[in-house]
């Protein structure tokens, strides 16, 4: 396996993935306690059946799985969204390459 880096272009786009997965994760964490928590009180479901919460369930829950089907490596384009879970892993299981840019760990320290 290479030790290669991310060029920054690269590393921005990846960061910017992150971003966008945890920002929504965020909004949907919320509005699924929020829809939980109140759904009896909204109409949205009764003691005998889900309706129409289960529906809105699976609509907060796609776009999380959309944005990890996405998410590839930028320098061999495997797939490596599953390999994490809010954040890109550290490095290509496929071709090893470090998933930041090499300025961007000289940044960190």
């Amino acid at each position: 396996m290479s030790s290669n880096y991310l060029t920054s272009e690269q590393n921005d786009r990846l960061r910017r993935w992150e971003t966008w997965n945890k920002g929504y994760f965020i909004f949907a964490f919320f509005a699924l306690v929020i829809t939980l928590v109140f759904s009896s009180q909204l109409g949205l479901s009764s003691g005998d059946s889900w309706g129409p919460l289960g529906v809105l369930i699976a609509a907060l829950i796609t776009p999380i799985i959309i944005l990890q089907l996405r998410l590839s490596c930028p320098a061999c384009g495997q797939k490596i969204g599953w390999q994490a879970k809010l954040m890109a892993p550290d490095q290509c299981k496929a071709c090893g390459t470090f998933l930041r840019s090499k300025d961007s760990s000289s940044k960190n320290l």
